[in-house]
């Protein structure tokens, strides 16, 4: 079985040489919201987090303005910041969007363009056209060699700013992504979905490919629509992981 260490991905931006407090603890909330760490309808306060992060007040406030902008928290009048439920509207209008560029993108690589980045292909193919038994079984690992998966192919087709709005969807749509992958046959069904879509671009059949991801990103989005309260609160007691 291999591991995610030894097949390198497509990789964000990198990160700014400088950090400042409150991007920090910015992205530390981002992932507890992410690994269900917190989950829809949790309060806390500004104290807390304080305490719990080490840092001061005045990052953490910062921080939490910039999530409610996001729409991931709310204030409460004197009583703190809640978690906000997820609002299940956006997420199938980010879902229309990521269908719209990755279709694109697969469109794109097949066309054979001149700037179609091959080695990122092989290592997509490297990871996922494996036999039955080299497959991981570890869900927290296969959820994010998906993501990558995804990322990966628009990177690939060339267009730096496709690939960036790309990007912020995956960013903004990842902590459902990961409760989808809370069943083997999840995972089963993703391998043979991502082998056949990368089969499909090795002989450049872009309007296959398109369809076939289409219909895996459709597969995907009507699984999200099944998620309850429940499911995040299982998530969060190391169902998923």
């Amino acid at each position: 079985m291999h591991t995610a260490s030894s097949r390198p991905f497509a990789k964000a931006d990198p990160a700014p040489a400088h950090r400042s407090r409150a991007d920090e603890v910015y992205e530390q909330l981002k992932r507890d919201v992410a690994e269900f760490n917190l989950v829809p309808g949790d309060r806390f306060t500004e104290n807390e987090l304080s305490e719990r992060l080490g840092v001061s007040r005045t990052p953490v406030r910062q921080a939490l303005f910039r999530l409610q902008q996001e729409g991931y928290v709310e204030v409460l009048f004197r009583s703190g910041w809640r978690v906000l439920p997820f609002d299940f509207e956006i997420f199938e209008q980010l879902y229309d969007l990521r269908m719209v560029l990755e279709t694109t993108a697969v469109q794109r690589i097949c066309a054979d363009g001149e700037r179609v980045d091959r080695e990122l292909l092989q290592q997509l193919i490297a990871i996922w056209l494996v036999p039955v038994a080299e497959r991981s079984a570890d869900m927290l690992q296969v959820s994010q060699w998906d993501e990558a998966f995804h990322c990966s192919l628009v990177a690939a087709a060339g267009n730096a700013e496709m690939a960036r709005v790309h990007r912020d969807v995956t960013d903004r749509i990842r902590i459902i992504r990961r409760l989808d992958f809370t069943k083997q046959a999840r995972i089963d069904a993703t391998y043979d979905e991502h082998a056949k879509i990368l089969k499909a671009i090795q002989r450049k059949r872009g309007d296959q490919a398109a369809m076939l991801l289409r219909a895996h990103i459709e597969t995907s989005q009507a699984e999200v629509r099944k998620i309850t309260l429940h499911q995040v609160h299982l998530a969060r007691q190391g169902a998923v992981r």
